[in-house]
């Protein structure tokens, strides 16, 4: 049987049995009082908001209530050193990042040294924000609301110690291999392979106590969240491992497995961790159940089913075969239904509870986020068709729609959920509410901006391009305001990673000792 026959009736399969599953939940698709969907709430909770407040139960005479306290110690202090951690590569990628930006309009700023160098320094950028903030936010995150799905204490946590001491270890090896001009040479997967199994162990360290303690459960319904950060967990080692294999892919068949790892490690990695948390925090800070929990499982499958072969569509042009071109295309379009299924629930379950977006930190963060996750998503489905991809390629289009999924979208949900977590597991307030309201607007503001000017600039980079009677130093000089620009977006986000970073700083100092109250931006 040929490999075009094997693809297209893997992806015929995934579409039958989409149908099915869409069939089977027919019934109560957007039904209001879904009993899945209220798992996460102990009895008579529902209509009581949890914002973060280290002290926000009272009273724990109910016996849900308890195992949920137990749950939150007996992880405390693990989700306390991941966020440790994710605080510091925020710092790092942050610094990479905005020196990066400005060498694209200023080439001769910082020559003297060679780790300062774009290419390095951009390199170091990416793979802080890609193996350091994110996956330890993300699986910090994880590691604090699955016990409490689970309705269990965390077992195995000195397993994900060592991971995480591990995965930081190499981490800080393999930028410092960059930095020294030792590196794979491939998009996302510049590490040295010498020091990727560091990371092979210490990921399965991590993943270690969501085995144990899945087998340690009290729940028998397993609530979406834990589908999308168990999959998550369960997905990205089989992604690392391929795409990392030395020596197993060569030339036309690397490029094209770079990308299918590239593509792959946000849409299912990062975006299942940042989906689960969605679907948890959303809900729990309004008080009220996820108004339709067919849909979210949907857009769970829907990811699974869609999602695996999208990277494809970033070879439009390349000399790889047609039908795998066409085959990521129909793919990308068809991540429209996850993603529609998603951005309906949200709105349906917001729905007269939109005045907390002013007041709680999580749901602000978070309520950004998810809309960045339709318009990020929609937006790549788009950029796959040929006709758009052949302007936006090789442009600086493509990397503000990047930023916009992996930072207005994943990093913006990260916040909010970190702005709940933390409290949980230090038992202190946040100290300043200016400071969470200066990194939310600085934020939101940044990745506006960069992504506007890029997308703009690209635009007319990638028709510049195209255009066969103009030179293409015409190209590259028009995208000078645009990359200005970029520059000030990126200061902005930086500048609200300080006071993020700040405010954390001074809650370990002890600033807000004696709050019990949750640091709430506005009173309503």
């Amino acid at each position: 049987m040929s490999t075009v026959v094997v693809l297209l009736s893997a992806f015929v399969l995934s579409i039958i049995a989409l149908a099915v599953f869409i069939w089977t939940q027919r019934v109560g698709m957007f039904e209001k009082s879904a009993k899945a969907a209220e798992v996460i709430f102990a009895p008579g909770e529902i209509g009581t908001p949890e914002d973060p407040a280290a002290h926000a139960e009272q009273t724990l005479h109910h016996a849900e209530l308890v195992l949920r306290a137990r749950a939150d110690a007996s992880s405390a202090p693990l989700v306390f050193f991941f966020l440790c951690c994710a605080f510091a590569w925020l710092l790092v990628a942050s610094g990479a990042g905005l020196v990066a930006s400005i060498k694209l309009h200023e080439p001769d700023w910082l020559t003297s040294q060679a780790w300062l160098t774009f290419g390095r320094i951009r390199t170091i950028h990416l793979n802080a924000v890609a193996y350091g903030w994110a996956p330890m936010a993300g699986l910090g995150i994880a590691l604090f609301a699955i016990p409490r799905l689970l309705k269990t204490e965390l077992v195995g946590a000195p397993y994900a110690f060592l991971g995480a001491a591990l995965w930081n270890a190499a981490l800080i090896a393999g930028l410092g291999a960059i930095a020294v001009g030792l590196s794979d040479g491939m998009e996302w997967l510049e590490i040295p392979w010498q020091v990727d199994g560091l990371f092979v162990i210490a990921g399965a360290l991590v993943g270690v106590p969501l085995v144990l303690t899945l087998l340690n459960r009290k729940v028998d319904h397993l609530y979406v969240s834990v589908w999308y950060m168990g999959c998550a967990l369960f997905w990205f080692p089989v992604l690392f491992l391929v795409g990392n294999a030395p020596d197993l892919h060569k030339g036309v068949e690397q490029a094209a497995t770079n990308w299918w790892y590239g593509h792959n490690a946000l849409g299912l990695f990062y975006t299942p961790l940042a989906l689960g948390s969605v679907y948890y925090f959303l809900p729990k800070v309004i008080g009220r159940p996820v108004q339709s929990y067919n849909l979210s499982l949907l857009g769970f499958w829907g990811l699974a089913f869609f999602y695996g072969q999208v990277g494809g569509h970033h070879l439009v042009g390349g000399p790889v075969p047609g039908w795998l071109i066409t085959l990521s295309i129909v793919q990308s379009m068809m991540m429209i239904i996850p993603v529609l299924a998603f951005a309906v629930n949200q709105y349906q379950t917001l729905k007269g509870r939109t005045a907390m977006l002013w007041s709680s930190p999580t749901l602000r963060f978070i309520g950004f986020g998810g809309l960045m996750y339709v318009v990020s998503s929609i937006e790549g489905s788009l950029e796959a068709l040929r006709s758009v991809n052949q302007v936006t390629h090789f442009t600086h289009f493509t990397v503000g729609h990047a930023h916009l999924g992996l930072y207005g979208f994943v990093s913006m949900v990260f916040f909010g959920a970190i702005y709940f977590v933390v409290p949980r597991v230090s038992g202190r307030e946040w100290p300043s509410k200016g400071l969470i309201a200066a990194h939310f607007w600085l934020a939101a503001a940044g990745i506006t901006i960069y992504f506007v000017s890029l997308s703009v600039g690209g635009w007319l980079q990638g028709k510049a391009m195209l255009d066969e009677s103009r030179p293409f130093i015409d190209s590259v000089t028009l995208t000078g305001p645009y990359l200005k620009a970029r520059t000030l977006g990126g200061s902005l986000m930086a500048l609200g990673h300080v006071f993020f970073i700040l405010n954390f700083a001074k809650l370990l100092l002890g600033r807000s000792a004696g709050r019990s109250e949750p640091t709430l931006l506005k009173t309503i």
